[in-house]
């Protein structure tokens, strides 16, 4: 599946239970279509002491959720927006659908 958001973009959480959330993207998964975003989607996992003497702990971790539940956030529209492509001085360059500002 083919994304126009990439790793270190900001997006806003359209749906789900994080819905309404703005954060960073860490990862992306083109082929399952998902991907990793910065403090959303955390679960907490226990974790089984390793050695004798060690105690088990609970950790939180931030699982993948589907492309189609983000948008990609423009700073100038304030708000999630549709993304376009524009070729300026030889370069493809991904544009904000409202304000036609870069992205």
């Amino acid at each position: 599946m083919k994304s126009r958001i990439k790793k270190g973009d900001n997006v806003m959480v359209i749906s789900g239970k994080d819905s309404g959330k703005k954060a960073k993207v860490l990862k992306v998964f083109p082929k399952d279509g998902k991907l990793l975003v910065e403090g959303v989607n955390v679960q907490k996992r226990r974790q089984k002491p390793r050695k004798s003497g060690e105690k088990g702990q609970t950790l939180e971790k931030a699982l993948p959720i589907n492309l189609a539940n983000v948008l990609p956030w423009c700073t100038s529209c304030a708000k999630g927006v549709r993304v376009g492509a524009k070729i300026i001085k030889n370069k493809k360059v991904r544009i904000c659908r409202k304000c036609e500002k870069e992205i």
